[in-house]
């Protein structure tokens, strides 16, 4: 038997689709040179069959000397040669193992890796086989752009496993649903109501500011951020800042928890009895006009109420009459109520009453003439034309 027909009776015992065991001979930039063990032919293995990584080095993947298992892919002849050699795969033979091993698995929490943004969703790969994410499976909230993702590692749940269609299919969003369910059931089971905790702005709307507890995110409501008012959010709090909070209100079953920033800081009207008393006379800014009356500032923090009628002696329909936001005014205190955060303010009555006013209010006093009661005539005499008569008529006069 000659050369040549050993080498044809050693290619006959290669095929595609076999597993075979390769040693490696050279290794260029690109690919390997390998001997298939027992055979007495060589196969070629590339870089890309390899890794799915095209930055990667080669070198980091396969050595001079080492063996290797890898999958027989196709025959390859040289065209002005006799020459035969086979293209092989370690990657691929990798990927059947995983998927042999992925079959019965759904359900089952996995690690994997992001590699690209593909349309509709990521693609990921767990133990060489690729794998997809739909972008609606990435998260609790949709994401459209899924490259914050390439190159991060993370748990998800495989969903599908087909090998015969080669599909992977897997969700992380399960994942994360399920660790802030726990995570939320802890956070509850330690919260109560009046609790002062410390927790992290997660994100600011219009309305208020999400506080982040460490599996629960808690709303601080706009009127809960600060003392005082009309504050825009951003100017009190940051993204990402550490804040203490008070528990106002807990709702497990909608997992809502209400937070107050305000309620851990003194506030305005904490012993406002010793910096203001009934008949004190002081200087304010008028805050605010309403139809029934002025809100003016006395104190940083607290605003008072003039009402529309201690605002001057003249009768005034609307406090924008007499009255502009910003100006400067002195009031006398009325009323001080500390447990329902009230100041009730006058300003006329720190003016002295017109004399025409007092002129006007004393003939309004004075008493008119009282119009005499009508008195009913009534006549009990009969008329001139009723006749009747008497005893004496009839008898005439009786002697006794």
């Amino acid at each position: 038997m000659n050369e040549f027909e050993d080498l044809l009776n050693s290619v006959s015992q290669v095929e595609p689709g076999d597993v075979v065991s390769a040693e490696v001979l050279t290794v260029d930039a690109t690919q390997a040179n390998v001997a298939i063990s027992g055979t007495g032919v060589e196969g070629v293995l590339t870089l890309r069959e390899l890794t799915n990584d095209r930055d990667a080095d080669i070198n980091d993947f396969v050595k001079v000397g080492e063996v290797l298992d890898v999958l027989v892919l196709r025959q390859v002849v040289g065209k002005d040669t006799d020459t035969v050699t086979y293209l092989v795969s370690k990657k691929r033979l990798e990927a059947r193992k995983a998927w042999d091993k992925l079959v019965g698995r759904e359900e089952e929490v996995v690690t994997v890796k992001g590699t690209r943004a593909v349309k509709g969703g990521l693609s990921v790969e767990f133990e060489g086989v690729r794998g997809f994410i739909p972008a609606s499976m990435l998260d609790t909230r949709f994401v459209r752009n899924t490259e914050r993702f390439v190159g991060q590692e993370f748990d998800a749940k495989i969903k599908e496993v087909d090998p015969k269609e080669n599909r992977f299919i897997l969700s992380r969003r399960e994942v994360v649903e399920a660790a802030t369910a726990a995570a939320r059931a802890e956070v509850f089971s330690k919260l109560a109501v009046g609790d002062v905790v410390t927790g992290k702005v997660a994100r600011i709307t219009s309305f208020g500011a999400f506080i982040d507890l460490g599996g629960v995110d808690g709303l601080v409501h706009l009127t809960e951020l600060s003392h005082e008012r009309n504050v825009s959010p951003k100017s009190v709090v940051t993204v990402g800042e550490e804040i203490e909070v008070k528990v106002l209100d807990l709702n497990e079953e909608e997992g809502r928890v209400s937070l107050s920033l305000k309620a851990t800081t003194p506030g305005p009207w904490d012993g406002v009895e010793q910096k203001l008393a009934k008949g004190d006379v002081v200087e304010g800014t008028v805050k605010r006009l309403t139809d029934f009356g002025a809100f003016v500032e006395v104190l940083p923090g607290i605003d008072g109420l003039v009402h529309v009628s201690q605002i001057s002696h003249k009768r005034i329909e609307n406090p924008k009459e007499a009255l502009t936001v910003g100006q400067e005014v002195t009031v006398k205190v009325l009323d001080v109520n500390a447990d329902a955060e009230r100041v009730s303010l006058s300003i006329k009555a720190l003016e002295e009453r017109p004399a025409q006013e007092e002129g006007q209010k004393e003939e309004k006093r004075a008493a008119r003439p009282r119009r005499p009661k009508r008195q009913e005539k009534r006549d009990f005499e009969l008329p001139e034309t009723q006749t009747g008569f008497s005893m004496a008529d009839l008898f005439g006069d009786i002697e006794l």
